[in-house]
């Protein structure tokens, strides 16, 4: 009996958000959907784009709620309770402000660090024992209110490292599911640049 995961990318719908640092975890779902020939559809039971895909011998469920980020967790919550999904196999693929551009850091669980988005997760799973993969995006020196900043889109410089990120934070989901996650934390947590993509 073959295994099903949910790799869940949070982030806002609309033009308007698109490829925007909160959006983060959309681009890196779309990543994986591109390089693994998935194809997108909006599945209003779920309240998200989802997109099905084959890995290795598991089926996995890319997800991309559209209920804004802030109430994300009632897309997660329905398509975990829809597979009856234990905790184990969601990973759940986040902006961090707190991290600089170019870090990801993937962790089993854990606090949502004040992300609306791991907040409303949280609540709808009634847990914190979900894998969490925060791929930093960093803040202005010195700001507190960063509203805008995770609003607004990377420029060009950034767009290039973040292409990178991607590319390290896909190989880190891909390990996830064929390694487990102690493997994936310790084979691609960390800097980018310093790691030479």
């Amino acid at each position: 009996m073959e295994d099903i995961f949910l790799i869940v990318g949070l982030g806002n719908p609309g033009a308007e958000y698109t490829k925007t640092r909160h959006n983060a975890g959309f681009l890196l779902v779309e990543k994986l959907a591109a390089g693994w020939r998935a194809e997108w559809k909006n599945e209003r039971k779920f309240r998200a784009r989802m997109a099905r895909a084959k890995y290795q011998r598991d089926r996995v469920l890319l997800c991309q709620p559209q209920t804004f980020m802030n109430a994300s967790g009632e897309a997660v919550g329905a398509v975990v309770s829809f597979y009856r999904l234990p905790r184990t196999r969601v990973l759940v693929a986040v902006d961090d402000a707190d991290l600089p551009l170019g870090e990801i850091r993937l962790r089993p669980g854990g606090s949502s660090g004040g992300h609306h988005g791991l907040e409303s997760i949280e609540q709808h799973l009634d847990s914190r024992e979900f894998a969490r993969l925060r791929l930093g995006i960093g803040r202005r020196e010195g700001a507190r209110e960063i509203t805008d900043y995770v609003l607004s889109r990377f420029d060009r410089t950034e767009a290039a490292l973040m292409e990178k990120v991607l590319d390290r934070a896909a190989g880190q989901a891909e390990c996830w599911l064929s390694d487990g996650i102690q493997k994936a934390m310790n084979r691609f947590n960390g800097t980018v640049d310093n790691l030479n993509g």
